[in-house]
């Protein structure tokens, strides 16, 4: 794959995950009065406290703390970051105009629902290189200061977020239900990312070796290893493949090899991660 195809690829996604993340407060979420974690939540909160359109507001706190960010971390956000904030902010801006009642009536309903598509947005956005702004971003700026995780710091934020939300509504259920979506929409992305990047390693044995590895260099761009080995029955040299790929080629591999050398001899394994060059990066 090219890297303009990837680029364009990486762009339809953040757009999609940015669509998901809008319509999951803009149609079901914010509809419900429920107040969740992150810059939706305090969009939320501006929304029924002064009537301002959510977009305006989520892309107002967003170039904030972008100029913060940039000034106090240096120019470390990329276009990306910026595209995915413009573009949950026109779902949060043009949405509230079709959806005049909510669409789900049940409150718990619309807060599994809005919390799962944030989710899964934000999920889709992280895995293709950008992000969807919000709390994060001042998480980074205080972990510069102090010694405090960012999880940690995004989670104080959110819980008292959604604390807040208790002055406007008045209401214990409401505020509970702002602590299910959060739970909802960070498990979905724990999982969503884990998923997403979930790699597996094959050991592959066969008299058709060079064939094998040609094919999943060529079809499936991943690279093999051969390693030195003499098997202990045979006392002959074997000499396995060692394939890392993604989960989602396990398929195009294990197909490749059947079509190859139908006898050839298989081990695959998952791996907790992979990071390094068509991989993930080292993260600290």
């Amino acid at each position: 794959m090219s890297n303009k195809t990837m680029i364009i690829r990486d762009y339809f996604f953040i757009t999609l995950g940015a669509a998901l993340t809008g319509i999951g407060w803009s149609a079901f979420l914010i509809p419900a009065k429920i107040v969740g974690g992150g810059v939706g939540g305090i969009s939320t909160l501006g929304y029924y406290m002064w009537g301002i359109t959510p977009g305006y507001i989520y892309l107002g706190i967003n170039v904030i703390l972008i100029i913060l960010a940039v000034k106090i971390l240096g120019a470390s956000f990329g276009i990306r970051t910026v595209y995915g904030i413009i573009c949950v902010s026109a779902v949060l801006t043009i949405l509230p105009d079709f959806i005049t009642k909510p669409i789900v009536e049940e409150a718990f309903l619309a807060t599994i629902i809005g919390g799962g598509l944030s989710g899964i947005g934000i999920g889709l956005a992280i895995t293709h290189r950008g992000s969807t702004g919000g709390t994060e971003i001042i998480a980074m700026i205080i972990n510069r200061y102090r010694n405090i995780s960012p999880g940690r710091i995004m989670l104080f934020l959110d819980v008292f977020i959604i604390a807040s939300s208790y002055i406007i509504f008045q209401s214990l259920e409401t505020m509970v239900y702002g602590y299910v979506m959060m739970a909802v929409s960070t498990y979905t992305v724990d999982n969503y990312l884990e998923g997403s990047r979930q790699s597996v390693q094959f050991m592959i044995i066969s008299k058709h070796k060079d064939s094998i590895a040609q094919r999943i260099n060529d079809e499936v761009s991943r690279g093999i290893t051969i390693l030195r080995g003499i098997g202990w029955y045979s006392k002959e040299e074997t000499d396995p493949l060692l394939v890392l790929a993604r989960r989602t080629q396990f398929k195009e591999i294990m197909s490749i090899i059947k079509m190859t050398d139908e006898n050839a001899f298989i081990s695959v394994s998952k791996v907790m991660g992979v990071y390094g060059n068509g991989f993930d990066r080292i993260r600290i």
